[in-house]
């Protein structure tokens, strides 16, 4: 078992801790330089935890757990537009990356108006290549409540934000709902909106947490951040990747930032523990920018395949 960590300390002496991870076996998930501050999310055994926090308070940094470290998130918007984007949205995202989530903003094509809003089966499916969703809606409960159909049937936990207070029983599909995030004309940075943004993050780690033990009951193969370190050492192309985090992790599986009809078939053929990744997983295309999407197969798969 790993846990998921977020290291935020300066640059200076910050190789220490980066050669202390492997030497753990732990894994590197993202690392952010801002200037001379380093926010570095890991994965460690269990058990090793103590030494990354001695190795953290050596260096004068601070060591916090991320639940959302290696998952992805999608904030979906009604729309993109200037006019119409719940202003939430996007300190939604920032606030979460603070935590050690990678985010993906959505914008639905026609998602304004609640007379003309729609969502694609194409728009679901990228939606539903993520961990969890997060529906950031406006200030009006008729509005929200009427737009339920945007998630209803979106087969990845749901949680939908907004202004009011609205009971969780009356938005179909959705998982949770937090209120107190509407579209307002500002920053997120007053103190009932920072209450808002952290009751946002208490919800989605209890969501992932949920996930994670209803996984445990049948879980991957192989962890996701086998995967990706496979993948990193295995495949060069992905050091040419300018994009952040190449390799992005998720629950079940990996985000892959290469172009899926040139090198769909140097992934499939990464070798871990004795077998070809295309042995063990589910690669296809995505539908973000034609990446490449790895779904690792459950141990119950191992039995049907028996059968």
């Amino acid at each position: 078992m790993y846990e998921t960590l977020t290291f935020t300390g300066g640059v200076h002496k910050s190789e220490e801790i980066k050669e202390l991870i492997e030497d753990l076996g732990g894994l590197i998930l993202q690392e952010n330089i801002i200037q001379m501050e380093m926010v570095l999310n890991m994965a460690v055994p269990l058990n090793d935890v103590p030494r990354i926090e001695e190795k953290a308070k050596e260096l004068l940094g601070t060591l916090t757990v991320a639940p959302m470290a290696g998952s992805e998130i999608a904030i979906v918007s009604p729309t993109l537009a200037r006019h119409h984007l719940p202003h939430a949205a996007c300190d939604i995202s920032e606030y979460l990356r603070e935590f050690g989530a990678k985010d993906n903003m959505v914008g639905l094509a026609r998602g304004d108006g609640k007379g003309t809003s729609g969502i694609s089966e194409e728009e679901k499916q990228l939606i539903e290549e993520h961990d969890v969703a997060i529906f950031a809606l406006g200030s009006f409960e008729t509005c929200i409540k009427t737009k339920a159909f945007l998630y209803d049937d979106i087969d990845i936990p749901v949680i939908v934000t907004g202004a009011p207070d609205i009971p969780i029983e009356e938005l179909p599909g959705a998982d949770a709902y937090v209120g107190g995030l509407g579209r307002i004309p500002r920053r997120l940075r007053r103190g009932p909106d920072v209450r808002a943004l952290d009751k946002l993050v208490e919800t989605v780690e209890q969501t992932l947490n949920n996930k994670k033990q209803e996984m445990s009951m049948d879980p991957p193969l192989v962890p996701a951040i086998v995967v990706k370190n496979s993948i990193e050492n295995q495949v060069p192309e992905i050091k040419e990747v300018i994009s952040p985090t190449p390799v992005t992790s998720q629950l079940d599986g990996v985000r892959v930032k290469l172009d899926y009809d040139k090198y769909h078939e140097s992934i499939e053929n990464v070798v871990i523990d004795g077998k070809k990744l295309s042995e063990i997983a589910d690669i296809k295309k995505s539908k973000m920018y034609d990446y490449i999407l790895v779904k690792i197969n459950s141990e119950s798969s191992l039995v049907e395949d028996s059968n």
